[in-house]
């Protein structure tokens, strides 16, 4: 069961992942950096591929245990 540590924690990790994407954005927008959109996206779909890696090696773990 979580606690409110946990939960903030989790809130904390969100939150930079907006601010460090926003930077990136607006530094995209503004000319400031020459990167590939890919890259200034990048803090928002990066967390979402590795949750996605994690899942997909529970599922094979518990499946090789039975």
């Amino acid at each position: 069961m979580e606690n409110r540590t946990d939960k903030i924690a989790i809130g904390y990790t969100s939150l930079l992942t907006v601010i460090v994407f926003l930077a990136f954005f607006l530094a995209k927008i503004y000319n400031k950096i020459d990167w590939s959109w890919w890259w200034v996206f990048s803090p928002l779909w990066i967390p979402i591929c590795i949750a996605i890696l994690f899942f997909i090696l529970y599922i094979l773990i518990i499946v090789s245990i039975k």
